[in-house]
């Protein structure tokens, strides 16, 4: 990669996570504070100290992330440290740039709220970890525990974030961390999904005595590229070539209807793809 691609993609980088950080820290104070709702981690701790007395919620997401990032300075790479310290500190100082919302109410339905809340939240974490990014605490003793302990990192994050959790339905009830799991369950969906990618395709694997014709009919009459894989009869022991052709949604149908017109006894399987890209593909 030349230096003007890297400092491109560098700045990409950066540029999304800052606007994750930012989307995230205004849905907090758009849709969780005015409804006493919580969110995930550190910020979720921040914010049971805000609720208990007033302190700024992005200030005590850096107070309480100093520890952990010297934890992280000492035992992981220092590009993720890098990474992981702007994060947090453009989504902390978006928290507190953007209290203003709060006085504002844009719901009035605490459910809405955490629906909402929730996507706005997941959208700017997806954001953030679509490149690679991180915006500290937990995920920085979630990365610690999986460096040298094998632990799964969504694992370690579910278990501290059900932990803060029971500490707000103590102090607060049992309502607000209720409607907060909706949030955080809607919030993982929609992370997942920016994730991914919006575009998903379908991968259709095609097995036929009639490869060649098959595979030139979808060529010319879907426009899509197609690839032979090798593989070999488990009963009969012989080779067979495998087509392989990823497409939209639309072009499913026609490719069964034309199958079934060359081959009426072809195998043919239909799976889910996430974040396609390349030639023909966004």
């Amino acid at each position: 990669m030349t230096s003007k691609k890297r400092l491109r993609s560098h700045f990409y980088r950066y540029l999304t996570i800052g606007l994750g950080g930012l989307i995230g820290g205004a849905g907090i104070n758009a849709f969780f504070v005015p409804h006493h709702l919580f969110s995930g981690g550190i910020s979720g701790l921040a914010m049971i100290l805000y609720f208990l007395a007033n302190l700024p919620i992005g200030m005590m997401i850096i107070a309480l992330n100093v520890p952990l990032f010297i934890a992280a300075y000492r035992l992981l790479d220092r590009e993720y440290v890098v990474g992981a310290l702007y994060g947090m500190l453009v989504f902390s100082f978006a928290t507190d740039a953007t209290r203003f919302l709060a006085g504002i109410n844009l719901v009035d339905d605490t459910m809405l709220a955490s629906i909402y809340g929730g996507v706005v939240a997941g959208l700017g974490s997806g954001m953030v970890f679509r490149v690679n990014g991180s915006g500290g605490g937990t995920d920085i003793i979630a990365t610690i525990m999986k460096k040298y302990y094998g632990l799964n990192v969504g694992s370690v994050s579910f278990a501290i974030n059900c932990l803060i959790m029971l500490v707000a339905g103590l102090l607060f009830g049992v309502k607000p961390a209720m409607f907060t799991l909706v949030s955080m369950y809607i919030g993982a969906i929609v992370t997942d999904k920016v994730i991914e990618g919006f575009n998903r395709r379908k991968v259709m694997m095609i097995i036929s005595d009639q490869n060649d014709e098959i595979a030139a009919a979808i060529l010319s009459e879907i426009g899509r590229g197609v690839t032979f894989l090798h593989g070999e009869g488990a009963y009969t022991g012989l080779d067979k070539r495998v087509i392989m052709v990823v497409v939209t949604t639309t072009q499913i149908a026609k490719i069964k209807f034309l199958v079934e017109d060359l081959d009426s006894k072809a195998f043919l399987i239909v799976q889910d793809a996430a974040d396609v890209t390349g030639k023909g593909f966004n």
